[in-house]
């Protein structure tokens, strides 16, 4: 069983430069211990369960919101019952086509 979050948190009340708040959301994700892959435009996150990514998510607000009066935050989710090592699973089916992509 595999859950896939791709997910951006950040405040909008700091102005254009937010990589000290967002580094201590993205310090937390690595150290959860799940699986993830840090972008510059949002984290992806695997699990087990859709719950430890929402938990996750509860996180990171709770991390912000004692330096942050409003955050944004977009999550998607991806979640499959028969499969595991997704985001693993996904760049390698493209590569397999197309070759390396990074």
């Amino acid at each position: 069983m595999s859950a896939i979050m791709n997910f951006a948190i950040f405040p909008i009340d700091k102005g254009d430069h937010v990589g000290e708040y967002v580094s201590k959301v993205v310090a937390h994700i690595r150290d959860s211990g799940l699986k993830y892959q840090f972008t510059p435009m949002a984290t992806i996150v695997e699990a087990d369960t859709v719950a430890e990514l929402l938990k996750l998510v509860a996180d990171a607000h709770e991390i912000l919101t004692p330096v942050s009066e409003r955050t944004y935050c977009t999550i998607s989710i991806d979640y499959s019952q028969k499969k595991n090592n997704r985001i693993e699973g996904k760049i390698k089916s493209v590569e397999e086509r197309i070759g390396k992509v990074n």
